[in-house]
């Protein structure tokens, strides 16, 4: 069972974390805690949120290590006093309903010269990000973390790159992922085919539509296109065709290495 994403209000913002245009930022939360926060406002909006929800909540289904992801309420005056106006424009474009992840105080970014990786997680986590067709996990930019001395996912916004043209979800979810041979773990994933079995075992139609059925409307009323249960029903026909065909991205991550 994939459990519901608690909801916490920001209250109070402490500092933009400059990563390319998307301006993610550390706040603290309602709850105590603090979260790097994904706005609505930024960037590629709502569906870099819905990535990273489906793609967060895929990795913590499968075992993989990533930060709890939770729904974070934005309140319209929030951020009025905010002396940068790029941010401030940001925080106005967002109120409602964003996407965090709790923060990892002290993590350290994980570089593939220094940290070792297992040989099976590596294969996972270069399974998954084929599956969701994750372009942003490479030596540029790993996305991962270090803590606690164990390896983090984080950021899976630039994952199901085929909704930003939308017509095309069916071929996409037929191919294989080329840009795998860019990816950070590759060279580390030796164990693609047992990673495979087991992941194929795990995912069904089921846990897709699960997955699929989180993503709330907040994230779905686009002024144009299909209706709310039409745009999960196209991610949920997405990753199941994908699924049907993960012998095909499979293999070209094995031909990559």
């Amino acid at each position: 069972m994939i459990p519901d994403l608690r909801t916490v209000t920001v209250t109070r913002y402490i500092t933009a974390l400059r990563e390319g245009g998307s301006l993610p930022a550390l706040a603290e939360a309602s709850d105590d805690f603090k979260y790097v926060i994904k706005f609505r406002g930024a960037g590629h909006g709502v569906t870099a949120l819905i990535a990273e929800l489906l793609g967060g909540l895929m990795a913590k289904y499968l075992g993989l290590p990533v930060p709890e992801l939770v729904f974070v309420e934005l309140d319209e005056a929030f951020g009025r006093a905010e002396g940068d106006e790029e941010i401030q424009d940001l925080l106005k474009s967002s109120k409602g309903l964003n996407l965090g992840l709790h923060y990892l105080s002290g993590a350290m970014t994980y570089d593939v010269a220094i940290n070792d990786c297992d040989a099976l997680l590596a294969s996972k986590i270069v399974w998954l990000d084929s599956f969701i067709t994750n372009v942003d996990r490479t030596f540029r930019n790993t996305n991962l973390l270090i803590w606690h001395k164990e390896l983090w996912l984080i950021d899976h916004g630039a994952s199901f790159y085929f909704h930003h043209s939308w017509d095309n979800w069916k071929q996409t979810s037929e191919t294989p992922f080329p840009l795998i041979k860019d990816h950070a773990l590759l060279s580390k994933a030796s164990e693609l085919q047992k990673a495979h079995q087991e992941f194929c075992e795990k995912l069904n139609d089921g846990v897709l539509r699960e997955i699929v059925n989180k993503i709330p409307d907040a994230f779905l009323n686009w002024e144009e296109g299909p209706s709310n249960d039409g745009i999960r029903e196209v991610y949920y026909q997405f990753l199941s065709n994908r699924l049907a065909h993960a012998a095909v991205f499979l293999k070209a991550a094995e031909d990559a290495r």
